[in-house]
């Protein structure tokens, strides 16, 4: 690089790589999402957008025909003029690379548009349009193929071209749509998707080809440099734009030989927006910093930190310059760290001064943020710290105990959990140690320091029982450091999946309400004491399978919990979840607990089987069980697809792994409990009459049920629809078998003779006994559980 008549060689990659362009890759995924909104607006509601727009078009149409004419033709050579006025821009600023991604961008957004099913459909603007106003220009404003033209070349070449120009070819671009509200005409749907498709394509080769922003302006930070007196000779990068800034070292003759340069460009902006962004959304407001307004101010900031921390004494640096630079750039100088980095062949005596360097910092209110090891120093004995890029002035109680959580993991991976525990107790107390203790937790350490230290986890596990350990303290409270707990996320999407599962079944409440006018209550209640009694089964059958190992009452609570989990995510998983995360706060380990839960379900299938062959028998063959017996055609499609996702699991390493690693002991665990059932007659009797008490218990709801409403129909006949209607309808993918289960049911009821009169409200007034009460119940269980810590 030449600057001012000198030679100064830059060894190192300036290029920052695709996938940390932020602003680039932002661009795509808003392009995208106005896409699908323009395609969707278009599908689903045309016209009523057709209906606005002629409505508006209305009452904004004050010109005449002529003058719409005038105007339509005005706007019409804009719209002709601009690609080539972006061309001429272009060349006049030497722009020679740029030229292909703009030749690029107008091809491809054309093309993408002229793609029919006969083939490419050439443009017809050399045609008259009697249907269109009576000029050749209007063609273009109304073309969707030469909008998305423009917008594809004027997203590609707008960052090279001045700001002021750049502003004016959008507005111009841009006004087709208030231009067509005047004259009087409805906006044509095509054009909006020519904007939006242009926008995209143009967004896609900007990330290829680049911006302004990837130009580092190194011959501007020399010259800011020079002016302080310190003159570069030569420029080595050491870290390449990332999240972070690009970092160079810089030889330089004057009061600093080395210099650390870091430099912030328009990705590093946006990202730190969408950071702060997202941990402003995601975090307590005690938890983070105020807001930055700009980049410019987010680097001025750190380097008024480093001055207020080196006042202190404790500073590995001392800032030099902060100034914003061409092109969106801002650049922070500073001194290069004293003393020699932190590692594990440090001495045991440099532990005691970093604790004491952290208490400096927080005895005036002043937080760090980011005390990784490599963030630490040692100049002959002394801690210093370096990164102040998320440090605070003015800090929350937060914030410093988020400190003493980082640095006593730090400081374990680097002295061990004994030593920096015990210093850090001594040099702050047990209250503070305990207190920032609670903040061990993946969500509240961030994820750099993590990763700074060899198994992070398994340091700040070792560091919570460290803690426990030398305190005394019984238990280290979890402290909560975002707006929403997992439970309350958990519970927030079971009550959106319950309304989900509910609507369909309130929108038949009033019919429902006239039948039960006629009903038999005694068989109704009957019904809800047979449902009752299945959650008796189920608790007894999980019971015997985790061997008597948790208590068998709160067990029999669980289930009810467990209907409203397992009713509102699809096909039941969130009641297998909870039956193991109940076991798990029992006292079994994860394994056992899964193991327990699986072989549960396997007897429970098995059981199942077992009767509905042994019901189907007992049924006869004036049963008809063809009804329930699908098609070959679906057989041969569900095999199929089994035999697909087994051919992908033994082909993709990744899921062989996966099944050896994850699936295989709990197989194992399973088969073994099974061969341990064959030897104990008592417990394998428990959990088949439990499993058998859940099958037939339901069947009997049914049966009540139909009973209420007249009857018609045998128990046996029932148990058949019931075991098959739910085997078939628990494959759905609604949350519950919502729908599913009711047109199974009713369907087979049918099938054996009952009239629909009987079978329609003995499904629901069934459902209403065995899903929609316990479900309601199960909201406040599963609360009850959750403060209990048993869930």
């Amino acid at each position: 690089m030449r600057v001012d008549g000198r030679d100064i060689p830059v060894t190192g990659s300036l290029l920052q790589p695709l996938v940390r362009r932020t602003s680039d890759i932002l661009r795509v995924v808003l392009s995208v999402l106005l896409l699908a909104t323009v395609i969707a607006g278009s599908l689903i509601t045309r016209n009523q957008w057709d209906a606005l727009e002629m409505s508006v078009s209305n009452i904004l149409g004050v010109l005449s025909p002529d003058q719409s004419n005038l105007v339509y033709l005005l706007y019409g050579v804009a719209i002709l003029a601009l690609p080539f006025g972006i061309l001429i821009g272009l060349i006049a600023g030497r722009k020679w690379k740029l030229l292909a991604g703009y030749a690029a961008a107008g091809l491809i957004a054309g093309l993408s548009l002229s793609i029919t099913g006969t083939g490419i459909s050439t443009p017809d603007w050399h045609l008259d349009v009697p249907d269109r106003l009576d000029t050749f220009l209007s063609q273009f404003l109304d073309d969707s193929r030469w909008i998305a033209m423009l917008a594809a070349v004027l997203t590609v070449s707008g960052p090279w071209l001045p700001a002021r120009w750049r502003r004016v070819w959008w507005f111009l671009l841009l006004a087709f749509v208030p231009i067509h509200l005047f004259v009087s005409t409805v906006v044509p749907a095509r054009s909006m998707l020519g904007l939006s498709v242009g926008w995209l394509v143009g967004a896609l080769i900007v990330l290829v080809v680049g911006t302004p922003a990837l130009e580092v302006p190194l011959d501007a930070a020399v010259r800011l440099l020079a002016k302080r007196g310190h003159t570069v000779i030569s420029l080595e990068v050491l870290k390449p734009a990332g999240p972070g800034p690009l970092v160079l070292s810089a030889a330089a003759e004057g009061p600093e030989p080395e210099i650390i340069v870091e430099m912030y460009g328009q990705n590093q902006r946006s990202g730190g927006a969408l950071r702060q962004v997202w941990r402003w959304l995601s975090f307590r407001n005690s938890e983070s910093a105020p807001l930055h307004a700009s980049m410019r101010r987010a680097v001025e900031h750190r380097a008024l930190m480093g001055i207020a921390i080196g006042d202190l004494g404790v500073a590995s640096s001392r800032p030099l310059a902060v100034s914003a630079l061409d092109r969106g750039w801002a650049l922070y100088a500073h001194s290069a760290p004293r003393g020699v980095p932190v590692d594990e062949t440090s001495p045991d005596e440099l532990a005691s001064s970093i604790w004491n360097g952290l208490q400096t910092l927080h005895e005036v209110q002043i937080s760090h943020g980011d005390l990784r090891s490599a963030e630490l120093r040692n100049d002959d004995g002394t801690a210093l710290f370096g990164g102040f890029s998320s440090a605070e002035l003015g800090a929350s109680d937060a914030q410093m105990q988020s400190d003493v959580a980082q640095l006593l993991i730090s400081t374990s991976a680097l002295f061990g959990e004994e030593r920096a525990v015990r210093i850090a107790v001594d040099t702050l107390g047990e209250d503070i140690v305990v207190t920032a203790a609670g903040r061990l937790t993946k969500t509240a350490i961030p994820a750099r320091v993590l990763e700074s230290v060899p198994d992070g986890k398994g340091i700040m596990k070792s560091v919570r029982d460290e803690v426990v350990k030398q305190t005394g303290t019984e238990k280290i409270a979890t402290e909560q450091v975002t707006r929403f707990t997992r439970n309350q996320i958990i519970q927030l999407v079971l009550l959106i999946g319950l309304v989900y599962v509910a609507y369909p079944f309130i929108s038949a409440v009033p019919t429902f309400v006239t039948e039960l006018q006629t009903a038999n209550w005694w068989w109704a209640l009957l019904g809800l004491a047979v449902s009752a009694l299945t959650y008796v089964g189920a608790a007894a059958a999980l019971w015997a399978c985790a061997s008597g190992l948790v208590s068998f009452r709160n067990l029999t609570i669980m289930q009810v919990a467990n209907t409203f989990a397992a009713t509102t995510t699809p096909a039941g998983v969130g009641g297998l979840a909870l039956s193991v995360r109940f076991l798990q706060k029992g006292g079994l380990g994860a394994v056992r607990a899964t193991a327990a839960v699986a072989l549960q379900q396997s007897v429970q299938v098995i059981t199942h089987v077992s009767l509905l062959v042994f019901f189907s028998v007992a049924a006869g063959t004036s049963a008809d069980l063809a009804h329930f017996v699908p098609d070959a055609t679906v057989l041969y499609l569900i095999a199929g697809v089994v035999l697909g996702i087994l051919g992908t699991v033994l082909f993709v390493p990744t899921l062989r792994r996966w099944l050896r690693n994850a699936v295989r002991p709990q197989l194992k665990e399973v088969f073994g409990e099974l061969g341990d059932l064959a030897k104990d007659p008592k417990r394998f009797a428990i959990i088949v009459l439990g499993c058998a008490a859940t099958t037939l218990g339901a069947a009997l709801a049914l049966w009540a049920s139909v009973e209420a409403f007249g009857g018609g129909t045998t128990f046996v006949t029932v148990t058949v629809v019931t075991m098959i209607g739910g085997t078939l309808a628990s494959a759905a993918p609604t949350p519950g078998g919502v729908g599913a289960v009711e047109a199974a049911l009713i369907g087979g009821l049918a099938a054996f003779g009952l009239p629909a009169s009987v079978a329609v409200p003995s499904v629901l007034l069934y459902r209403v006994l065995t899903c929609w009460l316990p479900v309601f119940c199960g909201w406040p269980t599963l609360r009850w559980l959750t403060k209990k810590d048993m869930v």
